[in-house]
């Protein structure tokens, strides 16, 4: 399998005019020996570790689990291929360009590999650490870096977001986006520009904000800060509204910080190191104000970001243990509410969703029988599982915007497996699958309600009927 590797990245190192590859694979021997052919193509600042790369042992158990492997049969569009690539470039064989750069940006980061590595490979250490690099030292085109920039200087901003919200209503609302999508205009116009426009989100209808408190219904049994996030506090706050009335019916008094900003997660997922950590430093001192025992999150990838806190600040000295304290602190919405004793009464609800896994609750935090048991435990609900539950639907934090045909095709096999299960909505705990679910849904003709699984667990709770919880999403 090693000389297989080392003849796919030979012939893709040659296509960017890269130094030949020996008959060792660039320094590598066999036995997993290393040794230098030039100069490491990483800066020494939180490069990829060796040590990480060398747990890679070829096995191959991560391939199936590869969307983008699954899609093109590429070795080099496999973590299998990429962590490859990784080694060739750590030991100064390869660049980062050229093609090394197609295939990192090719990937989704959805860790389906992490869940079937049995060496746990931490790949998304790799990953993230490899496209800071990247982005530092691989020049972008014009237009890419100016795309980039208008997704970075807007989705991690709630008052931008909000700007935004107002004219997207009047588009929406005055019968302009149905006329434009009916057209064939978005078929004239770059992809990614119609991908942008596929995937808005409904504009959201008027709602309370959220007080900065929330008292516990009875006794209390725990004290919790509540993460609004971004994207979900202006086009999703009926989520965050279930979430803060959900924790408060099973005993938690829960504190809301406003004015909360961006986590940092888009930025770290795609290689902006230092601005995510910008965002980072911010959200921690917010949350330090008014301790409490548990920090909450209600969208998978942003919780993900929440708990590597303390390994992204590991080498600054004055954040460095405060980011490992608030780390500690974090737990996803279905952790926690398993973790507490269940105290609000569970009306029935007799309805068949299928619930969708979001690949960083799934795969980056380890988290998938959490939401199943708290669905589970709503009476007459009926829970469907959807085949392949654990391949990505595409979404992948901005990826559906940066790689739109990819994210297409596979939430077009996503939706095919959704609707085999013959669900009446479609559940999940991401707001960016939910959006890609619903375009994909769209192309078909369907509308599937979707919805956050807190709000069918808040539904429950508060005795919502099945016909009033549909008719919130027409």
């Amino acid at each position: 399998m090693a000389e297989t590797l080392v003849k796919i990245a030979a012939q893709h190192a040659s296509h960017d005019s890269h130094p030949a590859l020996d008959s060792h694979g660039g320094g590598e021997s066999m036995h997993g020996s290393t040794r230098m052919v030039g100069p490491s193509a990483f800066d020494a600042y939180h490069a990829p570790e060796k040590d990480l790369l060398r747990e890679c042992v070829h096995c191959g158990f991560c391939l199936s689990a590869c969307p983008t492997y699954s899609l093109w049969q590429d070795e080099m569009d496999s973590p299998r291929g990429r962590i490859y690539m990784m080694r060739q470039a750590s030991e100064g064989a390869i660049s980062l360009s050229g093609s090394f750069q197609v295939h990192i940006d090719n990937c989704l980061g959805c860790m389906a590999c992490m869940t079937a590595c049995p060496s746990g490979v931490k790949y998304d250490l790799l990953l993230e650490a490899t496209r800071a690099q990247m982005e530092i030292k691989v020049p972008r085109s014009l237009l890419d870096r100016l795309y980039r920039r208008m997704l970075f200087a807007t989705f991690p901003h709630p008052k931008r977001l909000k700007w935004m919200a107002m004219p997207l209503g009047l588009y929406q609302k005055s019968g302009l986006q149905s006329l434009v999508r009916r057209s064939g205009i978005l078929k004239l116009i770059p992809a990614r520009l119609s991908s942008m426009e596929a995937l808005m989100p409904a504009a959201p209808a008027k709602s309370e904000p959220l007080p900065a408190f929330l008292p516990a219904q009875g006794k209390s049994q725990m004290r919790v800060a509540m993460i609004t996030c971004c994207v979900q506090s202006v086009f999703f706050p009926n989520v965050n509204a279930a979430t803060a009335r959900v924790l408060s019916a099973e005993g938690c008094d829960v504190v809301i910080p406003q004015e909360q900003g961006c986590c940092g997660a888009l930025m770290t997922h795609t290689g902006e190191e230092k601005e995510g950590l910008v965002f980072a430093r911010k959200l921690i001192e917010k949350f330090e104000a008014d301790p409490v025992d548990r920090i909450v999150i209600n969208a998978a990838g942003c919780g993900s970001t929440l708990k590597e806190y303390g390994h992204l600040l590991r080498d600054d000295p004055e954040w460095a243990e405060r980011a490992r304290a608030f780390s500690e602190k974090c737990r996803d919405l279905s952790e926690m509410l398993t973790e507490l004793k269940p105290r609000a009464k569970r009306h029935p609800l007799p309805i068949q969703i299928a619930y969708h896994d979001a690949c960083h609750l799934q795969h980056a935090q380890k988290i998938r029988k959490e939401p199943r048991q708290l669905l589970g435990g709503i009476p007459q609900l009926g829970l469907r599982e959807i085949p392949d539950a654990s391949m990505c639907c595409g979404s992948a934090g901005v990826y559906n915007l940066l790689n739109p045909a990819t994210a297409k095709e596979l939430g077009e096999r996503k939706v095919e497996n959704l609707l085999s299960t013959g669900a009446e909505a479609v559940v999940s705990a991401n707001p960016g699958c939910l959006l890609q679910l619903a375009s994909s849904l769209r192309d078909r003709g369907i509308h599937m309600p979707s919805f956050h699984t807190v709000e069918i667990i808040d539904a429950a709770i508060r005795g919502v009927s099945v016909k009033e919880l549909l008719d919130s999403r027409q």
